[in-house]
């Protein structure tokens, strides 16, 4: 999930729906309201944020060094001054990357796994046998051939993949892929979407790499 934070509502809507288009869960809020969740949210519900997007009118108010202390996902400040002075005391005021607007919903995705990247989070790609998971948004490929998923089950493989080794919960899987303010579609979802990709990958594998266990939730497994 992505968190924007900007005192204009129609901003973070606007993000919102570009992210949603990319099959990409976000959630908006204003200052003030970030504020008081960011200090009191659930450690999951942090885990679940992939990035946090500040506005430039959120210079005074929305701490990157706060956002630090509960989380170690990038925060980068979208700036509307083009300006080396702004630029600098954005990075002084503890943030991972800035951004002039506009940018493109994709440079975004690809700055954050560049990021994560960085810090060991992420890695361009997961290989479990045959089966190759990219983080990036591309389609994983089976022996070098790539399979065509849909947005939420290669999303999906993608939160599994970047959590190898660990198992998920249904909840996790939910928080990640739909947000956590996702009050419109019910948890069972994921589901349907984690059905859906098992057989598909059974289909091209031979076997099932994804390991469930009811109420402890999904691995991946070679």
């Amino acid at each position: 999930m992505i968190v924007i934070v900007d005192e204009r509502e129609l901003v973070t809507e606007g993000y919102s729906s570009m992210f949603n288009r990319e099959g990409v869960a976000s959630a908006g809020f204003a200052p003030d309201e970030f504020e008081e969740w960011v200090s009191s949210a659930a450690d999951d519900d942090l885990r679940s944020v992939r990035a946090f997007l500040i506005g430039d009118s959120c210079e005074s108010s929305v701490s990157p060094r706060q956002i630090r202390d509960r989380t170690g996902a990038p925060v980068i400040a979208l700036s509307e001054q083009p300006s080396l002075e702004n630029t600098l005391r954005l990075f002084e005021a503890g943030v991972d990357d800035v951004v002039r607007k506009p940018v493109h919903i994709r440079e975004l995705l690809a700055r954050i796994t560049a990021i994560r990247r960085r810090a060991h989070e992420d890695t361009e790609f997961t290989e479990i046998g045959a089966l190759r998971i990219f983080m990036d948004g591309r389609d994983p490929e089976v022996n070098g051939e790539p399979l065509p998923l849909p947005r939420r089950e290669r999303r999906i493989l993608e939160y599994l993949a970047a959590n190898r080794g660990r198992r998920v919960t249904k909840t996790q899987v939910f928080n990640a892929i739909y947000g956590i303010f996702d009050e419109e579609v019910e948890e069972n979802v994921v589901e349907s979407h984690i059905s859906k990709l098992r057989k598909k990958l059974r289909e091209k594998l031979g076997h099932d790499p994804i390991d469930s266990k009811r109420f402890l939730g999904y691995r991946l497994v070679a």
